[in-house]
Parts: C-alpha cells; structure tokens; sequence
C-alpha cells in the first residue's frame, strides 16, 4: 500500500491490541446506564448548542469561515441521528421485555 497518500496514518498498529474490559460497575450499579446515558444526551445537545451558536455568529457577520458551521451542524445532525437509533433500541428492548411471561 502506498503510504504517500495518507503520509500520517501507520501502516500497521504500533500498539498491540487490547482485550476489552466490562466496565467497571458491572451487576452492581443501576445508576450507570443512566448516567451513561444522561451523559450521551448532554453531549448531544452541547453538541446542537455550539452549532446553533456558531450558525447565528455565521448569520450576524461575526465568522466567514462557513465551512466550519457546516461541519459543527454536520457533527449535531449524525450525533442527534445517533442518539435517536439508540433511543429506538432501548424502547424496542423494553417492550420485548415487557412481553415476557414469568
């Protein structure tokens, strides 16, 4: 493969890969997933705040460089997409469970 192209990508790992790790409040914390989960939608919506803010910076005048805007709005619309997918999953989870006979 000709390294020219992408000059500051390794062609092979210069670390060894690891094993993954179950987190560290496995079985014992239920509080985890939701913060987890409070976490990724926080992020989420700094995320859709900062694309906001550079979008009216951009329609002020204030910044020229579009281009950046664009990637910021970008990042919010996959990132909220995203959240969305996994909101769907965790309903989709739920209501398997919720059709279980015991």
């Amino acid at each position: 493969m000709n390294n020219a192209i992408l000059p500051n990508l390794p062609l092979r790992p210069t670390t060894a890969p690891t094993t993954p790790t179950a987190p560290t409040g496995v079985g014992g914390g239920e509080g985890d997933f939701s913060a987890t989960l409070k976490n990724a939608i926080n992020k989420v919506d700094e995320l859709g705040k900062d694309a906001d803010a550079q979008s009216a910076q951009l329609l002020q005048g204030d910044r020229q460089d579009v281009h950046n805007v664009l990637i910021a709005v970008e990042k919010a619309d996959v990132a909220f997409q995203l959240m969305m997918q996994v909101r769907n999953k965790i309903v989709s989870a739920y209501q398997d469970v919720s059709k279980l006979q015991f």
